[in-house]
């Protein structure tokens, strides 16, 4: 399966820290370093596309060093950098990933992967609200289902072509309690958090 991971937004959460937010240290690596390493380590990965902007010049520098390739988007709309992104890949189903997970891993990615059909149109994955409060995160959005609140991860697989026409798409959500997929980076303090967990 074919991966595009979102590298070219903002960050404006993250405030003026003069750090580009993908690059954000944690651990040894940058976020996006992180996320690109647990791709290339699944086994149902088989080609990786880095979107990138005009946001993230930095960014694109540290990948093209590593020889991962990019596609330069406006970073002003996610959908429209999306359809431009999927136009030049060629998987029929592509998992889409932001480059804040940084505590993302191989095995993960695997077993998202493996839960996808294609009747399913797209998957989107979702972790247990209560498990992301438990880490001291207030979720900017949960939905209830069945009972039960969970946030977005962040991570989805889409149907490439339907995406590209601009088509309705079923939604299959994945339901999840994964600690790996809990901690979006999207501000100082979830920075600080991923650190710790690192």
């Amino acid at each position: 399966m074919e991966v595009l991971i979102n590298a070219g937004g903002k960050g404006t959460r993250m405030g003026a820290c003069g750090i580009e937010k993908p690059m954000q240290i944690v651990g040894d690596r940058p976020t996006v370093g992180r996320v690109v390493d647990a791709m290339l380590g699944a086994e149902t990965v088989d080609g990786i596309l880095v979107s990138v902007s005009p946001n993230t010049p930095k960014t694109e520098e540290y990948l093209r060093g590593r020889g991962i390739e990019t596609i330069r988007t406006s970073g002003d709309d996610f959908m429209m950098d999306m359809r431009e992104s999927f136009s030049v890949m060629k998987g029929e189903y592509v998992m889409v990933c932001p480059s804040d997970v940084p505590l993302i891993t191989s095995e993960r990615i695997d077993y998202c992967a493996s839960r996808f059909e294609p009747s399913m149109q797209s998957m989107v994955v979702m972790v247990e609200a209560e498990l992301v409060r438990s880490l001291g995160i207030i979720p900017s959005y949960a939905c209830d289902v069945d009972g039960k609140e969970y946030v977005l991860s962040g991570l989805s697989v889409m149907d490439r072509e339907a995406t590209i026409a601009g088509d309705y798409l079923g939604e299959y959500r994945l339901l999840t309690d994964f600690k790996e997929l809990a901690v979006n980076v999207n501000t100082p303090g979830e920075l600080e958090l991923a650190r710790k967990m690192c």
